[in-house]
């Protein structure tokens, strides 16, 4: 294990205040204070919250470990981007090493977030995109509100899905990772919960509430991390109230979801397009698949030629990367983009001028990119430096408690039918309702599953069609 606070040391500059750490019992809460510019993540609030991690992973009076934002409106807009462009703009190799020296300290806190060993919940009440997404999506717990809007809009800004992208988007079922990665497509609200991004929904009004019953919770001294979550997942169930009425199914479900996958499960941005449309213009084309195919072929001309090449390749490497792999290899594509002119250009155009401007993108178009100039921002050259994590032993292929915590994916309602053959849909969704202790959001969850990926025999009774 390596450790250099050193580079943790808080600065004169530093704002004291843009973290908020409280003890409520057994808890330790972590609060983002930013509120005017949405939590946005930067190296002075990094600097405190490793620490602080690290004091808590050692301390026998620390149980539980939750972060949330100030405000009404955000858990984390994001990492402090416009800050970095700047640097760049105006101090060139310098102002790149201010940004190589900011994500190294943000992906150490996320590989940390990923590998820690006591209980880590994440409130996404509010806006959650970009750093706030490495901040809570590789918390085993991740708690969506009515609040959620969660998003990865790197492609528009000349960059790419990083802190963790690379290992949880395409880990999300189907091709709904590529999808977002590539689209900068928000989710919101439950649908969050739905795609696999949260583990639990409750209404915002309740999360006071359920920190101090947490604070309640004694572990025995015996307990294991997954034993541990389970009490705390049971916990939560104890603060819904139901799903909202307006928004209480999977929106990306039936033949729109079959023709996300579809179209991006191709292996170049170029067939992607083309899958768009032909869904945009087959005349037997349901017309909701339409509109989506249009809309989404609009959001993909928007974005970065080479975010969107380079992106697309790191979805398909990174399903096979473990957390230790992800966050060196990010950093490395990081840096290759801090010299890329489409990060400086995209960010200024979307987030510093006012108002926001049309990015100029160099190369401007898609194929005057070539696949030598998508694999320079994967190659690591021999003899480079690479990220030094700050914890190690804990890394994994496949986040380890998901089958404990969230709704169930389309694997495990394949492998219920399989194993157990002769259920009636009422029967097989009540078993896997029962399964999860009537968790929120399981019949929903299945019955999508069952209606898009199954069939019936001619006794009536569910067949996976595959």
């Amino acid at each position: 294990m390596t450790e250099d606070y050193a580079e943790f040391q808080e600065q004169p500059n530093d704002d004291p205040d843009d973290v908020l750490f409280n003890t409520l019992y057994g808890v330790r809460t972590i609060q983002l204070n930013r509120p005017k510019k949405y939590n946005a993540l930067n190296v002075s609030m990094i600097r405190k919250i490793i620490p602080r991690l690290k004091e808590y992973e050692k301390s026998a009076l620390a149980s539980i470990i939750i972060i949330g934002g100030a405000g009404p409106k955000a858990f984390c807009a994001g990492g402090d981007v416009s800050l970095l462009a700047n640097e760049i703009a105006q101090n060139g190799n310098a102002g790149r090493a201010t940004a190589k020296t900011y994500f190294g300290l943000e992906y150490k806190l996320d590989h940390l977030i990923a590998t820690y060993p006591k209980p880590y919940i994440a409130y996404l009440d509010g806006i959650t995109m970009g750093g706030g997404v490495g901040l809570s999506v590789h918390a085993p717990i991740r708690i969506a509100t009515e609040k959620t809007v969660f998003a990865m809009p790197e492609t528009g800004i000349g960059f790419f899905p990083d802190v963790g992208g690379s290992f949880f988007l395409p880990r999300l079922e189907g091709q709904l990772g590529t999808y977002l990665a590539l689209t900068s497509s928000t989710l919101t609200g439950v649908q969050a919960l739905y795609a696999g991004v949260a583990t639990h929904y409750i209404d915002s009004s309740v999360l006071s509430n359920l920190t101090a019953r947490l604070a309640e919770l004694v572990f025995k001294d015996y307990s294991d991390l997954r034993s541990r979550l389970l009490i705390i997942d049971r916990t939560i169930e104890e603060f819904h109230t139901g799903l909202p009425p307006d928004d209480s199914t999977p929106l990306i479900a039936g033949n729109l979801r079959i023709a996300l996958d579809h179209c991006f499960r191709q292996d170049t941005v170029e067939n992607i397009i083309a899958a768009l449309e032909t869904e945009r213009d087959g005349a037997a084309t349901p017309a909701d698949v339409k509109d989506w195919a249009a809309e989404t072929l609009q959001k993909l001309s928007q974005k970065s030629p080479t975010s969107l090449k380079v992106t697309l390749r790191q979805m398909r490497l990174g399903l096979n990367w473990n957390t230790k792999d992800t966050f060196r290899r990010e950093y490395h594509i990081a840096a290759q983009f801090m010299r890329h002119p489409d990060f400086v250009s995209g960010v200024s155009a979307r987030l510093i001028h006012k108002p926001s401007t049309k990015p100029q993108w160099q190369p401007a178009l898609l194929a005057d990119i070539t696949y030598e100039d998508v694999q320079s921002f994967f190659r690591v050259e021999e003899g480079e430096e690479g990220l030094k994590l700050l914890s190690d032993g804990h890394d994994y292929d496949r986040y380890p408690f998901e089958r404990d915590l969230g709704l169930p994916r389309e694997e495990h309602v394949e492998e219920l039918i399989k194993s157990r053959k002769g259920f009636r849909p009422k029967n097989l969704v009540n078993e896997m309702v029962e399964a999860k202790e009537g968790k929120i959001g399981v019949r929903e969850k299945v019955e999508e599953v069952i209606g898009r990926r199954c069939g019936l025999d001619e006794d009536g009774k569910v067949i996976w069609k595959g």
